[in-house]
């Protein structure tokens, strides 16, 4: 018995040893991280639990992790808000320069060059968003929105379905269906 608990005690060490020199998984790191806690319950969510979580999703995707980053993105919002286009692509591609792997400046500079009508930046943009973070659902949405603007309603149509299939109450998103949905009835999704 005693050298069986000896073997077994060489094993547990082993295995330990193997699981520290291969970088052993922790706790933490198997855990859901918020975003796709939210994910997951917005999916499932009723209309107004959904607003909220909408909310808290967009909150998430807006830290960036860095202040100056945060402070382009604010600005450049903000610039976006009172019609100042130009200035608002200034400040996003100031923000897209810093943080490169932040997918919601990239997302916000795409709003920018669509209200700008330059739809092949903000369609390159879009894309480099969603390579970031694939869920986000408002990205998806502008995907569909110069789709919709370049007379393309199919494709427009199954950009908004994935939209949707993320958040089962984007109004915006449920109103473009609504709106695309007697222009490609008969033909083939």
């Amino acid at each position: 018995m005693i050298a069986l608990t000896a073997k077994l005690k060489d094993i547990v060490a082993a295995l330990w040893l193997i699981s520290a020199i291969s970088g052993g998984v922790s706790a933490q790191e198997v855990e859901p991280s918020d975003e796709t806690v939210l994910l997951e319950e917005l999916a499932g969510a009723d209309p107004m639990r959904a607003r909220q979580i909408d909310r808290e999703l967009q909150a998430l995707w807006a830290q960036s992790g860095s202040a100056s980053a945060d402070f382009l993105l604010k600005r450049g919002r903000d610039a976006l808000e009172v019609q100042d286009i130009r200035a608002a692509i200034e400040h996003l591609t100031a923000l897209t320069d810093h943080a490169p792997d932040f997918a919601e400046g990239w997302h916000a500079r795409a709003s920018a060059y669509f209200a700008a009508d330059l739809y092949g930046p903000a369609v390159a943009d879009l894309e480099r968003a969603l390579a970031l973070n694939p869920n986000l659902y408002d990205a998806i949405f502008g995907l569909g929105l110069i789709f919709e603007a370049l007379e393309r309603p199919q494709t427009a149509y199954a950009v908004y379905t994935r939209a949707l299939a993320i958040h089962p109450h984007h109004e915006e998103v449920t109103s473009a269906l609504n709106r695309l949905k007697p222009r490609i009835e008969g033909q083939a999704l």
